[in-house]
């Protein structure tokens, strides 16, 4: 059994520009990586809206980035445009990502590997060669993850979903503090004036199972949502701001509810 999220991938940033490089474009601080910590950060496009999330890691000489497997290349391509004079080389890695339970071990081949840096009790993320089996199955992370109310990449839509609608203010995936980064000017304006619309929200249906595809969230008779990753009667949904509250949120005629996680501020709610 594969024990590997297949559905990341790695790339590999080397050259003296390497931290700098990243750091003018993308939401979250880079200049904050350590050898013992990861960053959470996501490329947007320069109307403030999502393209692709990843973990960053500093190894030696090079910024690893776990990223969507689907978005790789993407991701190498776009990037590479705005090199222009920095010395700083991009590439494609076979190297694989793992995670695993705060208490379980780190497998041999090990490159590198922190706590995944959202919130308590993720656990740990690590970038392995893949020659040991380790670290947990992509089950077992999807359902520690939809406890935790956290989103992947199957969570956001490409062009679409807006970094605070994807809760990375709430999750330590944008910063305030650092200079300038594509699409910064929407991603404040959006936080300081509270213009939150929606947000991606674990939820659970009190009898039934999700479907595997498709969902609809309904508050009365108004379409108010959908979901997006899920498992069993848990699962995450963007919902609009208004119908956080509703006691009449249904999907597929089921009674559906939110469940507030740890990290979402009470006196947002």
């Amino acid at each position: 059994m594969n024990q590997h999220l297949s559905h990341r991938a790695v790339l590999s940033f080397t050259g003296a520009d390497r931290t700098s490089f990243l750091q003018g474009l993308i939401t979250n601080d880079a200049q904050g990586l350590t050898s013992a910590t990861s960053v959470w950060s996501a490329l947007l496009t320069p109307q403030g809206r999502w393209l692709s999330e990843f973990f960053l890691y500093d190894v030696s000489d090079r910024i690893l980035m776990d990223c969507a497997a689907d978005h790789a290349d993407m991701l190498v391509k776009r990037l590479s445009r705005f090199r222009l004079r920095a010395d700083v080389q991009i590439e494609k890695t076979d190297l694989r990502v793992i995670t695993g339970a705060e208490s379980g071990p780190v497998p041999p081949d090990t490159i590198t590997h922190a706590p995944d840096p959202r919130c308590d009790g993720p656990g740990w993320r690590a970038i392995v060669t893949g020659t040991e089996q380790g670290g947990e199955t992509p089950e077992e992370f999807l359902e520690r993850r939809l406890t935790l109310g956290l989103p992947d990449v199957m969570d956001f839509e490409s062009e679409q979903t807006l970094a605070l609608e994807a809760d990375m203010d709430l999750l330590h995936g944008v910063s305030w503090k650092k200079g300038c980064y594509m699409g910064q000017e929407l991603t404040a304006r959006t936080h300081y004036r509270g213009l939150v619309k929606r947000r991606l929200l674990p939820v659970v249906l009190s009898d039934e199972t999700f479907p595997d595809e498709g969902g609809i969230i309904v508050a009365g008779d108004r379409e108010v949502g959908d979901i997006r990753s899920r498992s069993g009667n848990r699962a995450i949904a963007m919902l609009r701001r208004d119908a956080w509250s509703s006691p009449e949120l249904t999907c597929n005629g089921q009674p559906l509810s939110v469940v507030w996680p740890a990290w979402f501020p009470p006196e947002m709610r």
